[in-house]
């Protein structure tokens, strides 16, 4: 298990052009390298600090690559009309506001919350390396992006962790029975160390992520039946229907026969995350993609030496993707896999760019006099 620091970012601001991979569509195709040269260039556009930008640049491009494009690069639109209209505020520094034992209290001063939840797993993983355990509250941070990202990287350190966030906000999923948005979407992640490959859940506690909408919304596709609704309570497969006033809303995961799981899980991390971290709920003051986080590491190897953990880890694994398979099912997969097959398959052919994102992007980098002459159109 690598106990050492993870470098992951790419050089901060530069300008390179990095060759086009093959298109297998009408739509652009960008590959790793040029996800994160888009996403840094219009970044450093919109002034940004070099640093800053590169990682949020890093959590997009990533997000793409593992199959998660709803906390891709389509989200810059989102994030420049934050910073234009002051929700996000570049340079907002990280303050340790208390800490204590395995505690620390953060506040992210509206930076990116990509940024403060990054500084935030660094100084968790410091502490729990001391005490054994850690848990880090981060308040008046803005989204910070796909929560599977630092669950990996935390398990790459050979910590188990968990990971949660809510939106002060009003939200956009409905409590089970409503139908009005009260609750966010508030995912989940956990995460375990594996010699096999990490243990990855990420999840909502609604049916479904709202960025998912928003990609089907920008690809012309409507959405599976149970995830939302729209502003008159009636059942809809039309993402229009969640954005259109009167607003909808998505369903909480589970649906309308089992959503009040859902609906519960949400309602604690709006506890955990929201109350406990000082971010509060109910607030109308923060934009939606206001983040209230909570994250908890466990040093795996103050808990019982590696290799018992590696053995049982082992034949769990084996214990799970054994089992006698239903007709049809070809093979039993694990909270994680899903993602680094499409990282290794997008690593090799690209991403597909929805033409109304790429619309959108172009139009965003012209407002910043950003050229993307270097990307395939």
């Amino acid at each position: 298990m690598n106990r050492g620091v993870t470098t992951r970012f790419a050089s901060a601001c530069s300008t390179f052009i990095v060759s086009p991979v093959e298109k297998t569509s009408s739509m652009p195709v960008l590959n790793q390298s040029q996800l994160f040269e888009l996403a840094n260039r219009i970044l450093c556009g919109a002034g940004i600090p070099p640093e800053d930008a590169k990682i949020v640049a890093q959590e997009l491009s990533d997000a793409n690559i593992v199959g998660h494009d709803s906390h891709g690069v389509m989200r810059l639109m989102q994030y420049i009309d934050f910073v234009r209209d002051g929700h996000v505020k570049p340079n907002g520094e990280f303050e340790i506001v208390k800490q204590g034992g395995a505690f620390a209290i953060i506040d992210g001063h509206f930076n990116f919350g990509q940024v403060t939840a990054r500084k935030g797993l660094a100084l968790g993983i410091e502490i729990a390396r001391t005490a054994g355990t850690a848990t880090v509250m981060m308040r008046n941070c803005n989204h910070i992006g796909r929560l599977g990202a630092y669950t990996h990287d935390a398990a790459e350190e050979g910590f188990a962790a968990m990971m949660s966030v809510n939106a002060p906000g009003p939200g956009g999923v409905a409590p089970f029975g409503g139908m009005e948005r009260r609750l966010g979407t508030n995912p989940i992640s956990m995460s375990a160390p594996s010699l096999n490959g990490h243990l990855v859940l990420d999840m909502t506690t609604s049916a479904t992520a709202e960025g998912k909408l928003r990609v089907a919304k920008q690809s012309g596709q409507s959405v599976p039946e149970g995830m939302i609704i729209d502003g008159h309570g009636n059942p809809s497969t039309d993402p229009n229907a969640y954005y259109d006033k009167p607003f909808g809303s998505i369903l909480p995961l589970g649906g309308p026969l089992l959503g009040h799981k859902g609906s519960g899980l949400s309602v604690m991390v709006d506890v955990f995350c929201g109350m406990l971290s000082g971010s509060g709920v109910c607030r109308t003051d923060l934009p939606r993609g206001a983040n209230g986080v909570w994250l908890y590491l466990i040093d795996v190897e103050q808990f019982l030496s590696q290799d018992e953990y590696d053995q049982w880890m082992s034949q769990y694994v084996s214990h799970i993707k054994d089992c006698p398979r239903l007709p049809g099912v070809d093979e039993i997969l694990l909270p994680g896999e899903i993602e680094e097959r499409r990282k290794v398959e997008r690593q090799a052919n690209g991403v597909n760019i929805p033409d109304e994102t790429w619309r959108q992007l172009k139009e965003l980098a012209a407002t910043l006099n950003v050229s993307l002459t270097a990307f395939p159109d």
